[in-house]
């Protein structure tokens, strides 16, 4: 039985993480703003309350945990607003780079002296902050935000792994979320975090800081 935190985790695929988690038989600590009921009444650790994008706000979390061992970081937090060239809002690419890439590295950077060797952390990026694959274009603030993500997750794979600590960089797919609309073409969030709980498990000193596809394909930068 591991530890898991994970944040983010009031809905869809961050909630998905802690149902299958908990299931499983794993000490589960959900952090998130507000706790939603369903999240509530599933029987895990809540810590709400907490904003990634705030210093203040993380340190508390660190002060809650204490010396708690955290055996897996599940950085899922994140959010998706259009920016297209036609209206380029600045402010919402702000957002955006604060929530998805600054609030993933500092909570990975607080919560450090939490995690030990063979301690693992997964960054959720996304397909759309892969350079190779964009065809489509737009999405400026989301796009931007995914690729420096897993910028910091490659860097952070490399600085970590003398303390033998392995790091995940992992796109859910195209998921059946609030974040997504519900879209028809996608799948569930069970089958999403099913692929995704598979790659964190096989993460290792070996193949850390690999761009992955919840399916197990190694994705392109």
């Amino acid at each position: 039985m591991a530890t898991y935190l994970i944040t983010g985790t009031n809905r869809g695929i961050g909630y998905e993480y802690c149902r299958q988690l908990k299931e499983r038989g794993d000490t589960v600590i959900a952090v998130c703003r507000t706790a939603s009921e369903e999240l509530k009444q599933l029987g895990v650790r809540v810590e709400e309350g907490i904003d990634i994008t705030s210093d203040a706000s993380v340190a508390d979390l660190c002060d809650r945990l204490g010396d708690s061992a955290i055996d897996v970081l599940i950085n899922n937090a994140g959010i998706v607003k259009r920016v297209t060239l036609e209206d380029l809002n600045f402010d919402s690419i702000r957002e955006q780079f604060e929530v998805n890439t600054l609030g993933a590295l500092r909570v990975t950077h607080a919560l450090l002296p939490n995690l030990k060797a063979g301690s693992k952390i997964a960054l959720m990026t996304s397909r759309m902050g892969s350079i190779a694959d964009n065809t489509s274009g737009s999405s400026y603030g989301y796009r931007m935000s995914k690729v420096a993500l897993s910028m910091a997750g490659k860097s952070l794979s490399l600085d970590l792994k003398p303390r033998e600590i392995a790091v995940a960089i992992l796109h859910p797919g195209l998921v059946q979320t609030r974040m997504t609309n519900f879209t028809s073409g996608g799948i569930t969030p069970e089958e999403s975090v099913q692929g995704l709980l598979k790659r964190i498990d096989e993460l290792t000193l070996e193949n850390t800081g690999t761009f992955w596809h919840a399916n197990g394909e190694v994705l392109p930068w």
